[in-house]
Formats: C-alpha cells, structure tokens, sequence
C-alpha cells in the first residue's frame, strides 16, 4: 500500500477501525499528486465534530470514575484529531524531494504512536463504561490545520506547539490520577508523556533542518498559525527537564520559560 493510501483511510475513513488500521507495508514512491484539504475529516455520525462547550474536570474530582472518564474522553478526542491532522500533512505537501518522503517516514511512526494512546484511553473509558463521541468533540485543533501551509508551519504547531505542551499535561495528570490511586490510568499517562518527548525531539530536529540563517525560536514562532503564540506549547506547570530530554537548547527555552500572553493556563495562580 502506498503511504498515500494509508493517509486516506485515516483522514478520509469514518470509524475508529479506520482512525486504528494498523501500518502493513508501506511504500514510499515519491508523488506529486495535489490534495485538497477536506472541510472535516471523514467521522460518522457519533464521532462527528460538536463544539457544545463540555468543561474539563477538575483534577481534584478524579475520585469520581465519571470524572475520570470524562478527562479521558477529552485526551482520546486529542489523539483522534492528531491521527487525522498528520494523515493530511501526509497528503498536502508533496514529495518534492528526499527530505519530504523522509518527513513523511517520521510522520508515520508518530501516527503508530498516537494510535497507540488513542487505544489506551478507549479501553480505559470503557473499563468506567464510556465511549468516545457519548459527550462532544470539539474541532479545535483542526481548525488551525487550513493555515499550515508547509511543513515548517505543520511542526511547529503540532509537534512545538501542542505536543509540547502535552508534556506538562501529561505529567502533571499522571500525578493527579497517582493522588486517587488510580495506578492503571497513571500509567498510560507515563506512556503518552515519554512518547511525547520524542515528537518535541522529532519536530525539533526538522525545523532546524529548514531555518537556515534563523534561531529556531525565531523560526519557529513566526510560523505558528494566526493569533497562535508559544504559550499554547506550555502546560499548567512548565517543565524544562523534558524539553532537554528533547533537545532543545537552552536559548529556546529561556524564551519558552518567559514568555507570556493572556493565554488563561500559563497565567494561573501557581505560575
């Protein structure tokens, strides 16, 4: 199967076994083919888009299962869109050389990985009796997927910007679910944040790659989409020591650390 095709089951297919089709022999033919971004990934009628405002729970009430299993709801709508949003990277830029088919090579281990999590978080949700789709699925990340229009724009969004700042989420809910004693939900939380570190490592790599005459801070923030800033690529509690993990340097995250906007979750009480 062509690394297209593949692409196209997971964008285009409308259930979780397409989102999950496992990765059976790919090949890597250079195509120049044109795609045209579709208004909405392929989702049946219960994984459908809802931007019906569903509030986050609390960590404090993850002793309660529903609690719980709303959280991981919100975390598996995460991957879902993560899966698809890489499917159409691998589908709008096209092979123009070398480098983007070994882009795209990197792009899919990354899907494998997110698969992976989208899977422990739906067998954890049906161990507290829920399924994705029982409450709404915002569309937020994929609203910003118009607007990266090359790979650079892509990695520092995706990789950058919000899988970094799944690594102070993912940490900072591992903890949480440790504080109820919830070890098995703890875990895949460990999974998803060590995960993590090599998707910053792997987005890294390529955008200093590309920058050319640029430091990668400068590279990077004028290629986040519209009125995204850095302080999307921040969690509740900001951790540097998984950054080094990753490779960045310590001129980059000295700008990380510091910066500020009037994003609500980097200006919490606890900063």
């Amino acid at each position: 199967m062509h690394y297209r095709e593949y692409a196209k089951i997971l964008l285009e297919g409308s259930t979780l076994e397409d989102k999950l089709i496992p990765l059976k022999n790919i090949d890597y033919v250079e195509c120049l083919e044109i795609f045209e971004l579709p208004d909405n990934p392929g989702r049946t009628n219960h994984l459908k888009f809802n931007n019906e405002q569903v509030k986050f729970p609390r960590n404090t009430s993850f002793h309660l299962e529903d609690k719980k299993a709303l959280a991981l709801h919100f975390f598996a709508n995460h991957e879902l869109l993560a899966i698809e949003m890489m499917a159409a990277a691998l589908l709008i830029y096209p092979d123009t050389n070398k480098e983007m088919l070994s882009f795209k090579k990197g792009l899919i281990k990354t899907i494998q990985d997110e698969q992976k999590h989208l899977k422990l978080y739906l067998g954890r949700m049906k161990d507290f009796g829920l399924e994705l789709g029982d409450f709404p699925l915002n569309d937020f990340f994929w609203r910003s997927m118009n607007k990266l229009k090359t790979p650079s724009h892509f990695y520092s969004t995706m990789a950058m910007t919000f899988e970094s700042a799944n690594l102070d989420f993912a940490q900072f809910y591992e903890k949480s679910f440790l504080a109820v004693e919830d070890f098995e939900t703890a875990k895949i939380m460990k999974i998803v944040y060590e995960d993590e570190i090599s998707h910053v490592a792997l987005g890294a790599h390529w955008l200093n790659q590309w920058r050319v005459d640029k430091d990668l801070w400068s590279y990077y923030s004028s290629h986040l989409p519209g009125v995204m800033t850095p302080a999307r690529a921040k969690g509740i509690h900001f951790d540097r020591s998984c950054r080094e993990r990753a490779g960045l340097d310590s001129v980059f995250l000295d700008h990380l650390e510091n910066f500020r906007d009037d994003f609500k979750v980097t200006n919490r009480k606890s900063w």
